[in-house]
């Protein structure tokens, strides 16, 4: 299943560790297939974040700019999906 369709799945403490396993399934292979074609300035995935420095910068710098996802309609009645999504940001948030 795609990292982004578990993350919607995302309710409970159990849900949000299948997610985080899943995002570190994707990125293990995601560093697998740069080491193979290294030309590329991002990851495979077009990832900005390619250290575990820009991948914070990016979940902060979405939680801040979404108030944690609440100006985005992310329910707050979640916070295990809050902060899945927060993750999920340092993945893709630039």
């Amino acid at each position: 299943m795609d990292v982004s369709e578990l993350l919607n799945q995302v309710k409970d403490s159990e849900s949000f560790l299948v997610f985080v396993r899943a995002l570190a399934a994707d990125r293990a292979d995601s560093v697998i297939k740069v080491k193979a074609s290294p030309s590329h300035p991002h990851d495979s995935d077009g990832r900005e974040s390619t250290t575990i420095e820009s991948f914070l910068k990016s979940a902060i710098a979405w939680a801040e700019d979404s108030n944690f996802g609440l100006t985005q309609g992310l329910p707050q009645s979640n916070p295990w999906r809050q902060f899945a999504v927060f993750l999920y940001c340092g993945k893709i948030y630039e």
